[in-house]
């Protein structure tokens, strides 16, 4: 172990926080040693979902902020083709809730789901730790995609369902779910900053092994937490017939274990689907026509007001493959260009992975704030404004990286060719105007999307926001892949050409987004919308009970 006296601004950054997970955890010891059933307002079953995807997203982003440094360094893959298998596995993670949804909608239910996929999730975490001798002649590698696989197929069954549970904790009329989805992503952040820099740190410094097997440890700890908290989920998220699942269905076979069967079956499939990273954006563009094909279907068998509603999340679904494109060069492209093009003062690459979940955990309440306060004066932009404004920051966010390198880059020698290191206070800032287009997209997203969903296909839905980020993924890897060239090494003037092209086509189409709003806000009908229990005293904020996620503020109908 090092003296204290030689650490460098890496080892402090991961001593702050292994000791910020200690507090974190000393605070989910209290919470879960109360004997209320609330906490600070909020059913104490959130909480539990909370630590539960804290750990999730813990292991999650630990081994994301690896993965591209890990493909290019120890098995040798060149940078454009780590980049491809970057956002293929992406994809498929993203893409898989699908199938994970409709199946808890239509069989396990929520909880047993998010239990299977947590168990893989373990296990896949696990298998990346055995990282044999390293390079693509190494027999290992193939335990390497099973790892991957197991991932894939785990996140399925846990992403979308757990989302949706937090939501089954509270009415639609509930003036807390707005904040309830609030803390529930911080939970997300809180655990992707200190998985990104722990177990970046650990596999950066150490070694490989040693970082995927603490973001293993996580994804235990999280499992651990779920089962252990099941009595304050108060029931909800169970299947929808449990006796159903009991019933014998092949060979002696009850239908909730063929179910998991099936999805250890999928394993198999992931498993070489995710060594051929073209075929995935073929798959993707097929499903996605078939999930769209099938959305529209259902939609118009519903009255007037629900069918405009599917319209409307389409509409939102459709714009997330351009923000989570550029988004998600973060672990891809960016993450090699910080590695060797910015001036990072000795701090281990994976660790600025960390920025965007710190600075979401800073300003995720100001956001909350920011548009409860707007809200008062009838001046908060419309979900679908919010998500054009998303689209001109992540556009932004690149331009002012690229000038910033332009205008301030710092002469240097890398591998032979002089270069401008980026100073990295413009990698900051690239940060800072992407997490907050995120705010303005993501938990706005996320709650739209549990909200104006009808209840009969809610987790479907969900799903189809995940796929959507999913192809988002596949997006982010192709343009990486293009950062790489025709040699398949990056280099930096055709990187930051890139940036820039796709900064403008960000911004032309966030105007657009913007343009258009107005349309896409008539489509949404919360004065209509209404929980199946109460009556029609109030339109509109009473029956939405959150304005500010939904960007829209109907009056009370009139008294008679």
């Amino acid at each position: 172990m090092k003296d204290m006296a030689s650490w460098n601004e890496g080892d402090w950054i991961a001593a702050i926080a292994a000791v910020a997970l200690f507090a974190v955890l000393a605070i989910g010891g209290m919470i879960a040693t109360r004997k209320s059933e609330e906490v600070v307002g909020h059913p104490r079953g959130l909480f539990v979902l909370f630590y539960a995807e804290m750990w999730e997203r813990f292991s999650y982003y630990g081994m994301r902020a690896l993965l591209v440094l890990y493909l290019t360094k120890h098995w040798l893959f060149g940078d454009g083709k780590a980049n491809l298998i970057y956002g293929a596995y992406g994809s498929l993670v993203y893409i898989t809730p699908v199938l994970g949804g409709w199946l808890a909608d239509r069989y396990l239910g929520q909880r047993k789901a998010v239990l299977f996929g947590g168990a893989l999730l373990a296990i896949g975490h696990g298998l990346m730790a055995v990282e044999g001798q390293g390079g693509q002649g190494d027999t290992t590698i193939n335990v390497f995609w099973l790892a991957l696989a197991f991932i894939i197929v785990g996140s399925g069954f846990l992403k979308a369902n757990i989302s949706v549970i937090v939501g089954q904790l509270y009415r639609l009329t509930d003036l807390r779910r707005d904040g309830a989805y609030t803390i529930f992503y911080m939970g997300v952040n809180v655990g992707a900053a200190l998985g990104t820099i722990l177990v970046g740190y650990l596999g950066e410094t150490i070694g490989w092994a040693y970082g995927f097997g603490l973001a293993g440890i996580g994804m235990v700890c999280g499992l651990i937490i779920f089962i252990v908290g099941k009595p304050a989920l108060r029931g909800r998220g169970e299947a929808p017939d449990p006796a159903r699942l009991a019933v014998p269905v092949v060979a002696g076979i009850k239908l909730e274990w063929l179910l998991y069967l099936v999805g250890l079956a999928s394993i198999a499939v992931i498993w070489m689907l995710i060594q051929y990273q073209n075929t995935v954006g073929t798959l993707f563009g097929i499903s996605g026509l078939v999930l769209l094909a099938y959305v529209l279907i259902e939609a118009f068998r519903l009255e007037r007001d629900a069918r405009d509603r599917i319209f409307a999340i389409v509409f939102l679904n459709l714009l997330q493959p351009v923000f989570w494109g550029l988004f998600e060069q973060a672990g891809g492209s960016l993450n090699l260009y910080t590695d060797r093009l910015v001036d990072r003062g000795g701090v281990p690459t994976s660790l600025f992975q960390s920025i965007n979940p710190i600075y979401i955990v800073l300003l995720g309440p100001v956001f909350a704030w920011l548009w409860v306060a707007l809200g008062r004066r009838g001046l908060e932009p419309s979900a679908p404004a919010k998500f054009g404004l998303a689209l001109l920051q992540a556009g932004l966010s690149f331009l002012v990286f690229v000038w910033g390198t332009n205008a301030f880059g710092i002469p240097s020698t890398v591998n032979g060719q002089l270069v401008l290191l980026t100073p990295v206070i413009f990698l900051f800032l690239l940060y800072f105007f992407q997490t907050t287009g995120e705010l303005c997209l993501s938990p706005v997203g996320l709650s739209a999307m549990n909200r104006l969903a009808p209840r009969h296909l809610a987790s479907l839905i969900m799903g189809a926001w995940f796929f959507a980020s999913g192809f988002g993924n596949f997006v982010a890897g192709k343009i990486g892949e293009a950062t790489g060239g025709e040699s398949g090494e990056m280099t930096q003037q055709a990187t930051l050409a890139i940036y820039s092209k796709i900064g403008w086509i960000a911004i032309g189409i966030g105007v657009a987004v913007l343009v258009l709003s107005p349309f896409v806000k008539k489509l949404m009908h919360l004065d209509t919308l209404r929980d199946d229990n109460i009556g029609g005293e109030l339109l509109g904020e009473g029956e939405v009970g959150e304005p500010q996620a939904a960007g829209l503020h109907p009056a009370t109908k009139p008294k008679s």
